[in-house]
């Protein structure tokens, strides 16, 4: 009984100084007009290695929890914000963005990771396949600060909501491959990989369709005076049993946000909750936010970051100014319809944040003792850092350099 009263004492304690922290940093944000999440970062490892008012360990049931539950709240809301309109007309972008982008990025940066920081080579596309994918939870509070043109804005946000979820199935296999649960063969992994998407999917969509009409103004919507209770119960179930059927429960969270945003589509009425909807998920999120990126702060180990500092630099690099405008080139150009130009290109290959389910997946890794796990946490760390503090910071300047702001 005592243990499970210093437990308890344990997390609120821990909750109480990330939040009172949280809001601090989210306030000094906003003057600075830099995403959040930066800070947050920041503030962990001031409170972390730097103050030591918290310490969690990245294996532990409090961390390895959090991190599962904020990554599938951000990416149920990242799709809730997604205009179904958009992707009907850049359909074709998106999907090369999302699928053979990631991989693109991943291929590129995996080499990187092999050569610089001399670990195997799978282990380096491990790493790479968890940084590949941008952050929704990043680009989103960031084009709230610049209007970039709505077309050009819903598609780099809609990639980032879509890659984040192939990223994962991504992590998982080449991670099934490494722990041994999985032998390596391109096709049973081809395979493999749209069973899991596909299945994620079709999970993710009946059950964002069965909530959506349960809480809607329709004949049988008596779950209506519950809606933001009912979206959470969507999106956690949709994880949950995508997972227990082990299919992918990020691509299940994913598509059953994206049918609860666009719900008018198919005939069921929210539009009265969604004030409601709104403001619960932006306060979630943030929360969540919060949450994942102090933690993360917090569990940095500078000896390890030092370790594989300049490797990891020249992999992150490699990242940001090799895989990401190749991969932009390699999947805007085949799309003649979407007339893009240089300019929405280069704009594009600039916005690559790297954020919250990087951080999660790493902190998974990390947690399943794998080996290499220091230096994959190193580089994700770096990567997220410097994508952040670099990209993010200078969106706006980029935009208006480039003429596409609205």
């Amino acid at each position: 009984m005592e243990d499970i009263t210093r437990a308890i004492h344990h997390i609120l304690y821990l909750l109480i100084v990330i939040f009172i922290g949280g809001m601090i940093a989210g306030k000094v944000a906003s003057k600075l007009k830099i995403p959040d999440v930066a800070v947050f970062l920041l503030l962990g490892i001031g409170i972390g290695p730097g103050l030591n008012l918290i310490s969690e360990e990245s294996r532990s049931f409090t961390n390895q929890f959090i991190l599962i539950l904020g990554a599938t709240l951000i990416l149920f809301d990242g799709g809730r914000n997604i205009r179904l309109q958009t992707l009907k007309k850049v359909w074709p972008t998106i999907s090369l963005l999302s699928v053979p982008g990631v991989i693109i990025t991943a291929v590129v940066t995996g080499y990187a990771a092999h050569l610089f920081l001399h670990i195997p080579l799978l282990y380096g596309f491990l790493l790479a396949s968890i940084i590949a994918s941008t952050d929704p939870a990043t680009l989103i509070p960031v084009f709230k600060q610049v209007k970039i043109r709505p077309i050009l804005r819903e598609t780099v946000e809609s990639e980032s909501a879509f890659n984040d979820a192939t990223a994962s199935i991504l992590t998982f296999s080449v991670l099934a491959i490494a722990m041994g649960t999985s032998d390596f063969s391109v096709g049973a992994s081809i395979l493999d990989f749209f069973k899991v998407a596909l299945g994620g999917m079709l999970i993710g969509g009946l059950i964002g369709i069965v909530g959506a009409y349960l809480v809607s103004y329709v004949e049988f919507g008596f779950l209506r005076d519950y809606t933001v209770i009912g979206m959470l119960v969507v999106a956690l179930l949709s994880y949950l049993l995508a997972d227990l059927l082990h299919v992918s429960g990020f691509m299940a969270t994913f598509v059953a946000g994206l049918i609860w945003g666009n719900a008018s589509h198919f005939r069921l009425r929210m539009e009265a909750k969604q004030r409601e909807i709104h403001h619960f998920s932006e306060n979630l999120t943030v929360i969540m936010r919060m949450l994942i990126f102090i933690l993360l702060g917090s569990q940095v180990d500078f000896s390890t970051i030092m370790k594989y500092l300049w490797g990891g630099l020249l992999v992150v690099i490699v990242l940001m100014f090799i895989a990401r405008p190749l991969t932009v080139f390699a999947c805007t150009l085949p799309d003649r319809k979407a007339k893009w130009t240089w300019r929405d290109m280069l704009f594009m290959c600039w916005t690559r944040e790297t954020g919250v389910i990087p951080a999660a997946l790493s902190g998974m890794v990390v947690g399943k003792g794998v080996p290499y796990a220091d230096a994959i946490a190193a580089v994700t760390f770096l990567a997220i850092l410097m994508t952040i503090l670099l990209q993010a910071s200078t969106t706006p300047h980029v935009a208006r350099k480039l003429g596409v702001e609205e």
